[in-house]
């Protein structure tokens, strides 16, 4: 594990170095306490020097909120292109990501929160983390993040189409996005092969929390095979199963993207951004060469029944800010032999599609979420 080091007291100091993002360890550390000012904390940050907090905990909430202010200020450029704009608006959250990542905490043994009015975290960070092996320093973001997460895991994500709840787990995309449940949960199922037992069977592949294998177990689907290359996942699809008493009809396998045979449905939903993912989360939302939906096209008819079907959830996203044109897409769908049997589409309920200082509004707000419907050729 990495280190970092500073000095307390007069006295020399280290821990375990922990970054959820893979950034390295800083190589400049400094003890901080109430009596830093933001502007010092935020020129101290911007040089590379990471701040260890030693003193009140909200008073450090505080000082981040501060931090964030100042970063913001300057805002990225508007770029010449769509594409030119996300890549100036990943690099601009980027850079906001490193400076703000520079104010830290340290986890004592038994994830100790040592700060004055401190929030008891130790629930929160063994469920992320695992068991703790020695004291680590963090980012006071991460452990937000963390403590977060936590809570969206007690209390869950209302899903309508379920009629129930989803419990999403540190570092796995949570469904707030109800559009594609919708699309997964109202297109008309393909009919059970005519030769064989009659029953219906689906792999849903990259499954992150269940939502979609416990939509299809819920339609009739009489065994849904749940895939996912993540540990995380599918330790968190595993605990949706079972709360949702889906655990005879459910079946979560990996890590892998496809499990062995063939089923009548394989439903995908792969990272819509052919960008590369920067934290846990973003494994959800970011794809790094759009390599996920590369290898579902191009193992998808192997794995089908005969007369089954392959359900590719994508949005166009990809398409408005120029990462990857529909000419590609349906290249690489027919190059797979595969055709395109139907398309259902849908329109983004979520707040950014309407929120006009995102800079990249225009793309979010002509965005178009579809359910392709494919089929050996």
């Amino acid at each position: 594990m990495s280190t970092i080091h500073w000095t307390e007291s007069s006295t020399h100091r280290c821990a375990h170095w922990h970054s959820e993002s893979a950034t390295p360890p800083p190589r400049t550390v400094i003890s901080a306490d109430d009596r830093m000012k933001a502007d010092t904390a935020y020129r101290l940050a911007c040089e590379g020097t990471a701040l260890l907090w030693r003193g009140d905990f909200h008073n450090a909430r505080q000082l981040l909120q501060a931090m964030s202010r100042r970063v913001d200020r300057r805002p990225p450029p508007p770029g010449d292109s769509p594409a030119d704009a996300f890549h100036l608006h990943r690099r601009a959250r980027g850079h906001r990501a490193r400076v703000l990542g520079r104010l830290l905490v340290l986890l004592e043994d038994g994830y100790r929160l040592d700060l004055r009015r401190a929030p008891e975290v130790r629930r929160a960070c063994t469920e992320a983390y695992g068991p703790q092996s020695a004291p680590m320093a963090v980012s006071l973001t991460e452990l937000l993040g963390v403590i977060g997460a936590q809570q969206w895991r007690a209390k869950g994500v209302p899903v309508p189409a379920l009629g129930a709840r989803i419990h999403p787990h540190y570092g796995v995309f949570s469904p707030v996005r109800g559009e594609y449940v919708d699309l997964v949960a109202r297109t008309p199922l393909p009919a059970p092969a005519e030769r064989g037992s009659g029953r219906r069977t689906a792999f849903d592949l990259g499954t992150g929390t269940g939502v979609l294998a416990a939509v299809l177990a819920r339609r009739g689907i009489d065994h849904v095979v749940a895939t996912d290359i993540s540990t995380r996942a599918l330790a968190c699809a595993r605990d949706n199963v079972r709360r949702l008493h889906l655990t005879g009809r459910i079946d979560v396998v990996g890590p892998r993207l496809f499990p062995e045979g063939r089923a009548n449905l394989v439903v995908c939903n792969p990272p819509w951004i052919p960008a590369r993912p920067t934290s846990a989360v973003e494994h959800g939302v970011y794809d790094s060469g759009g390599g996920m939906l590369r290898d579902f096209l191009a193992g998808l008819a192997a794995h089908l029944e005969p007369g089954g079907e392959g359900w590719l959830v994508l949005s166009d996203l990809a398409e408005l800010l120029g990462l990857r044109t529909r000419d590609e897409l349906l290249a690489g769908i027919g190059a797979a032999g595969l055709h395109v049997v139907d398309r259902i589409d849908t329109r983004p309920r979520h707040p950014r599609a309407t929120d006009t200082s995102d800079p990249l509004h225009a793309a979010r707000a002509a965005e178009v979420t579809s359910l392709w419907r494919l089929a050996g050729t």
